[in-house]
């Protein structure tokens, strides 16, 4: 019965996390329809006061998406969370986060850039679609599933020992170390129409990708060892590194 607890827990937090990165994609496109909150809109706050909520939310997020991935944070928080259902409780946290940063944002107010011509609206509107479509899709070209705990589950039900994955490069994988992020600021950063507090949360969220590589990149030599500074040496982090033999 636990197993099936466990499993259903863990399919909950993965289709929770579909409804909150379609509310996100909503939110940053301001496609609100009147219901949901989107991230530009008159400002009803103070300047100050919009400005330091807004940056606590982005903080609230990195602080809780960077420390719960750390292996050490891992160790201590299985001792409480039951290991099968870890990267789904990881995840069911992400979500919170995201949503607070959603319901609470605060707008400023200003345009910082405004594309009027409708052929370049267009090309804007559709490389915002391709960045967060790409970040899906290039997920599953190493394993959605255990990425959002749903493998990790599964295995549980049918009681067998969780495995890690091994070391690959697929598609784009190959020539660069990060394309989730490079989706991730795709998506922040295509806009016909910037406004400043638009560009707060693109800026931001940016430099918190930026911060959080290294970071990660520690953890992958460490899991890894050579193998990674191997790929490292021949990858870019956030785009083909020029002249760098094929990785296979």
């Amino acid at each position: 019965m636990r197993r099936w607890i466990f499993f259903a827990y863990g399919l909950a937090c993965h289709g929770l996390f579909l409804g909150v990165y379609a509310w996100m994609a909503a939110f940053v496109g301001n496609f609100g329809f009147g219901v949901l909150p989107t991230i530009d809109g008159p400002a009803e706050d103070p300047f100050w006061k919009a400005f330091l909520i807004d940056v606590l939310l982005v903080a609230i997020f990195a602080a809780q998406h960077s420390v719960m991935a750390r292996p050490w944070f891992k160790g201590r928080w299985t001792r409480i969370i039951p290991e099968p259902i870890e990267r789904s409780t990881y995840v069911l946290a992400s979500c919170a986060a995201v949503a607070l940063l959603m319901w609470q944002w605060r707008p400023i107010g200003g345009v910082v850039w405004d594309v009027t011509d409708p052929v370049w609206r267009t090309i804007l509107q559709g490389v915002f679609i391709f960045g967060w479509v790409m970040v899906p899709a290039v997920s599953l070209l190493i394993n959605h599933f255990d990425l959002f705990g749903t493998r990790q589950v599964y295995l549980h039900l049918r009681g067998r020992a969780y495995t890690n994955l091994p070391f690959r490069t697929p598609g784009i994988y190959r020539h660069v170390r990060h394309p989730l992020y490079v989706g991730w600021i795709i998506a922040f950063w295509a806009t016909p129409t910037m406004t400043a507090t638009h560009l707060l949360f693109a800026a931001f969220l940016t430099l918190y990708i930026l911060a959080a590589i290294p970071f990660e990149e520690k953890d992958l030599v460490s899991h890894f060892g050579d193998v990674y500074r191997d790929y490292r040496r021949r990858a870019g982090a956030l785009a083909p590194r020029l002249g760098a033999s094929r990785v296979g």
